[in-house]
């Protein structure tokens, strides 16, 4: 049995900022040492993203810095935002919340005992025998691992739609201080939630988006040190180095010709493409390492420049960017690229329905 992707759903917290808007707020409101404010100004205003959205009830919340009220803003808009992109996926699949049988949701940008299945299974009123898994610490790779999760879920199952959601509030997260990796995440992360449903991809799929063919993943412990959230005060810090386009590159283009392999299949095979929008530095040398023609990652591209990166729903905003906009055939075959903490690699390949 192959899954199908019925449908997926997107959504993001309402308060939206413009990179003009965040620049003048850092300004106002921190005491910005001469280093910091230019590459604020030079990621901010010269940068390619043109706004993000933010979970926070006003942009004056971005000074808070009480871990307990940092990780309660989480749990507000990580369960408002992912239930808003599951009730979009539900509806375009047309199925009903009590026809669920599986719940699957991961996130790293805030931690919740028990995790955000059990209120999104209520919000959502889906039934009391559901099969639920939390993924925690995957960082922006998580959403194929998720993906992989709901569809061994499936599997136990096959006559009852699995739900997987990826969800992060990165504006939960932000952190200030002259380190230039701080500077770049305060200036580039955003916030959003993707949902798709899943089915038995047995008889007729009319309407489905996408057959689920195999999966790849891989982990390279020795680049840890490289991308990754500490603790610092109760709060969560991100640790980025400069290094990560390389290494992201690197170890999604190993995954990725184990997962081709596995099929006889080339990179001229794949005719779409959706990679994970960590940044544009990213999502180039991701272009160069597997030679990809230019247009290849445009909606990637399209995804960091209006929303920015926001971890691990990115790459399944770019999967939508592409379905609704590229339009691939029936049969036509594409690959979903992620990377993040760990350090770690994910490749999914698909065939479009």
């Amino acid at each position: 049995m192959k899954p199908v992707i019925r449908s997926l759903g997107t959504a993001n917290p309402p308060l939206y900022t413009t990179q003009r808007e965040a620049f003048d707020f850092f300004r106002t409101h921190f005491n910005l040492a001469p280093e910091e404010e230019k590459l604020y100004r030079r990621l901010l205003l010269e940068g390619p993203i043109r706004g993000r959205h933010v979970g926070m009830d006003r942009t004056e919340d971005a000074c808070e810095t009480d871990p307990d009220r940092l990780n309660a803003r989480f749990l507000k808009y990580a369960r408002q935002t992912a239930a808003a992109a599951a009730t979009k996926g539900l509806e375009d699949a047309h199925v009903s919340p009590h026809e669920i049988g599986g719940l699957v949701v991961n996130t790293c940008t805030g931690y919740l005992c028990p995790g955000l299945t059990s209120y999104l299974a209520e919000d959502l009123e889906l039934g009391p025998d559901l099969r639920m898994l939390d993924i925690a610490g995957m960082g922006c790779g998580g959403a194929l691992p998720n993906l992989e999760a709901a569809a061994g879920l499936l599997a136990l199952n096959g006559q009852r739609p699995v739900l997987s959601i990826a969800v992060e509030i990165c504006s939960a997260t932000l952190f200030m201080g002259t380190d230039p990796a701080l500077v770049v995440s305060n200036s580039i992360f955003g916030d959003g939630a993707a949902a798709m449903v899943l089915q038995d991809g047995e008889g007729d799929m009319t309407g489905g988006l996408a057959r689920v063919i195999d999966f790849a993943s891989g982990v390279y412990p020795q680049y840890r040190n490289q991308l990754h959230y500490r603790q610092e005060g109760g709060r969560l810090r991100n640790v980025l180095s400069v290094k990560v386009p390389k290494i992201g590159a690197k170890t999604a283009s190993e995954v990725l010709t184990r997962l081709l392999d596995r099929h006889h299949l080339t990179q001229n095979a794949i005719p779409w493409w959706a990679v994970h929008a960590g940044g544009t530095a990213v999502l180039e040398q991701v272009g160069r390492d597997l030679c990809l023609p230019e247009t290849a990652l445009r909606y990637s591209l399209d995804v960091f420049h209006t929303y920015g990166n926001m971890s691990s729903p990115s790459v399944l905003f770019a999967l939508k960017h592409l379905i609704e906009q590229g339009h691939p055939q029936r049969g036509d075959l594409g690959v979903l690229l992620t990377f993040g903490a760990g350090f770690s690699a994910f490749a999914a390949l698909v065939e479009f329905l």
